[in-house]
């Protein structure tokens, strides 16, 4: 297949019409069309239909265009990569965007394994609002984004969501707070004090669903963007609050409290966003590489526990 007629047929879908395409394209009118006709005779198919005095897309023409995009957005990504990858005696920046509901530790867990690669990197990191940090994601502002949800349907950014991994979620509370917590887990919670993730955030949306599931009503006291800052409450016994149970016991060091609970049933998953269907980026490839077979794996007891299936 010549790509060159490939690029033409593009931009005349794109424009609508031949003569738009050859004003984008510095062409005349009659080499597009003769390309595009070489193209068609390629294919052995029809690929655009007249309509007044514009042109529309055939049901082959549609296909055809699906894979012309993704062709060439592959081609623009190996030039991407190829620029930013280090040259020698340079160091290799690496932008990544965390969004504001994933936990400090897990956000620190996850890149920390990039500024171990063999060379040398320069970490420039940004937390924000996620569809905010896929505006800048679908303007190669940034390399990466983590965050506790794939890319929302409503959201038309062209990236791919790589799932790192996911944790129950663990209580926990200070231990003043927690001599006045009667009754087993999860009773106790009924009418207790709690500090909440936002309603923008995967996990509080999933807690709400599981409180209700099981018609606990606690007492919301506080509503967090930022879990640091909900923990900084927590361990000042302001209310329980929420974190990763693969962190428990960094968080009980941390903030010198006790675990309240498990919530089995409530999953904290944690994904990473980058414009590469194929993950080639050094720094993204160490994250996806430690998050699955590090942070999230399952301990070994656990895998052992998996049934075995009979083939």
């Amino acid at each position: 297949m010549n790509y060159k007629h490939l690029h033409y047929f593009m931009q005349v879908a794109k424009s609508g019409s031949v003569t738009r395409a050859s004003e984008q394209l510095h062409l005349t009118p009659q080499t597009i069309s003769g390309q595009i006709q070489l193209l068609e005779e390629a294919l052995g198919s029809a690929l655009f239909a007249k309509s007044g005095r514009g042109l529309v897309l055939t049901e082959t023409g549609r296909l055809v265009l699906g894979y012309a995009e993704d062709i060439f957005s592959l081609g623009a990504e190996i030039e991407e990569v190829v620029r930013e990858h280090p040259k020698e005696g340079r160091m290799l920046e690496f932008r990544v965007g965390v969004a504001d509901a994933v936990p400090k530790t897990i956000a620190y867990r996850l890149i920390e394994p990039a500024t171990q690669l063999p060379e040398p990197v320069r970490i420039v990191c940004r937390e924000w609002k996620l569809d905010s940090l896929l505006a800048e994601l679908a303007l190669h502002r940034i390399d990466l984004v983590i965050s506790d949800a794939p890319i929302p349907s409503s959201v038309s950014v062209r990236a791919f969501s790589h799932r790192l991994g996911a944790s129950k979620v663990s209580f926990f509370a200070a231990p003043a707070l927690l001599e006045h917590c009667t009754g087993t887990f999860p009773r106790c919670l009924d009418g207790a004090p709690i500090l909440m993730p936002g309603e923008d955030s995967a996990v509080g949306q999933r807690l709400r669903a599981w409180f209700q599931a099981r018609s606990l009503h606690p007492r919301v006291v506080g509503e967090f963007d930022d879990s640091a800052l909900a923990k900084e409450f927590g361990r000042h016994g302001a209310g329980i609050f929420v974190g990763p149970t693969v962190l428990s016991s960094a968080i009980e060091k941390q903030f010198n409290v006790k675990t309240l609970g498990v919530a089995a049933e409530v999953v904290d998953e944690f994904f990473a966003i980058s414009v590469e269907r194929r993950i080639t980026h050094p720094c993204i490839a160490a994250i996806t590489q430690a998050a699955r077979t590090e942070l999230f794996a399952l301990p070994v007891k656990a895998r052992r526990a998996r049934p075995t299936v009979r083939r």
